[in-house]
């Protein structure tokens, strides 16, 4: 059975320990489970493949916690990083299983983050959403209950107004269509659609009149007839 020759606190990470076995580095611990351990203990074979379990679900873990540092992850796109880096699905379960307990993964606070950001930055429709969230891998049940609290009219609204500000001086024809070609490929309805445009256009039409070409709101009831 081999015994441990030596245990050094590694030099770039001083919260892990590398563990030599019979004068050979064996494996790396974490400094709470290495303090288990003393130089001249005899470690059995079982112990041995454990403890380089252990070293491998605590890699996997701090992999995945740098990929969560750019931005938060649902656990499919974090099970996905891992095997793309060569874990074992045995090593992987364990450390989406650390991580989930920890509570750097949730899909339910990942679904509403992502819904969120969306609202803030590019407001989507349902549709869209829908489709963005199961391409991450969350799972439908969580996808429908999350786009249950989504308005899709506000949403609407909310994409229409930085887009008719740059249509000045085009006609209420061109700027309607051109705005329901967009809110459609963004997975808006056609009613929330109407129903934010109609809004916008009344907006403007009471506070610029001069915003559309033939003479704004006037000019273009005849020819949207």
């Amino acid at each position: 059975m081999p015994v441990i020759t030596s245990l050094e606190v590694q030099k770039r990470n001083k919260e892990r320990v590398n563990v030599y076995l019979e004068g050979e580095y064996a494996f790396s611990l974490g400094i709470m489970e290495a303090a288990r351990l003393h130089k001249g203990q005899t470690l059995t074979d079982s112990e041995v493949v454990r403890l380089k379990e252990e070293d491998l679900v605590a890699k996997a873990v701090d992999s995945a916690a740098r990929f969560l540092g750019h931005r938060p992850r649902s656990i499919a796109e974090v099970r996905r990083n891992l095997a793309e880096k060569d874990y074992d699905e045995g090593v992987i379960e364990a450390a989406l299983g650390r991580l989930t307990t920890l509570g750097y993964l949730d899909d339910w606070a990942f679904a509403r983050y992502w819904i969120q950001n969306r609202t803030q930055f590019k407001p989507l429709g349902t549709a869209a959403l829908r489709f963005e969230l199961r391409q991450k891998g969350v799972p439908d049940a969580i996808v429908q209950a999350v786009l249950g609290e989504v308005d899709d009219e506000s949403g609407a609204y909310a994409a229409a107004t930085p887009l008719l500000k740059r249509m000045r001086g085009q006609t209420r024809k061109a700027a309607r269509e051109k705005l329901a070609s967009t809110l459609g490929r963004r997975g808006f309805r056609f009613d929330d659609i109407r129903t934010a445009i109609e809004r916008l256009f009344e907006e403007y039409d009471e506070e610029d009149p001069t915003f559309f070409g033939l003479g704004g709101a006037s000019g273009a009831n005849s020819e949207d007839d």
